[in-house]
């Protein structure tokens, strides 16, 4: 089993690198809004109960991906790097991938704050991501989280083997997705 973790800050690209990864390696994406965007229209994300449920159902399906004999899956993840709470559940989901044999891999994308803007409002974002469609609170939320969190990893913070930092500002999901597999040999 490959459990591929892509993070970075909102609208650097996860979900679309994500998309290609998955074309080229039969890995599953499960982006972290399809667990998000399904509670929301019953409890806010924000709130205790949305996330106690989008936590829940993460859990029980990275469960049952990780016991399952399936060739792997594609999570995509903002990590504050200044909360320890962050920190823990990479880990805690890492481990539940690694305790039945599983390898992780980890893809950090960053890109500056103009081309993430522009992506923020792209076609294929809004078509995945219900809770994006308000333009202006998401542009708002994206810059006002930037500002309140670290979203990137300091240089030789993350100490795992299979590690890749992609600057991809300039480049295409495909050609971040295919420099991903040829790195991991996925």
């Amino acid at each position: 089993m490959k459990f591929v973790l892509i993070f970075g800050p909102q609208a650097v690209g996860k979900m679309t690198v994500g998309h290609e990864l998955e074309k080229i390696t039969g890995l599953k994406l499960f982006h972290n809004h399809m667990t998000i965007d399904l509670v929301n229209p019953f409890f806010d994300y924000g709130t205790k109960e949305g996330k106690s449920l989008v936590g829940l159902f993460r859990e029980e399906l990275f469960k049952a991906m990780a016991k399952s004999d399936q060739y792997g899956m594609i999570f995509t993840y903002v990590w504050a790097f200044d909360l320890q709470e962050d920190w823990d559940y990479v880990e805690k989901v890492c481990d539940l991938f690694e305790s039945e044999g599983g390898t992780v891999y980890f893809v950090e994308l960053e890109a500056n704050l103009d081309e993430r803007l522009v992506r923020n409002r792209s076609a294929n974002r809004l078509k995945h991501k219900p809770s994006k469609r308000n333009l202006e609170w998401s542009d708002k939320d994206l810059v006002e989280t930037m500002d309140k969190y670290r979203l990137n990893s300091y240089e030789g913070e993350i100490q795992r083997a299979n590690y890749i930092r992609i600057n991809n500002t300039d480049l295409t999901a495909a050609e971040v997705a295919n420099h991903v597999r040829d790195h991991f040999d996925l």
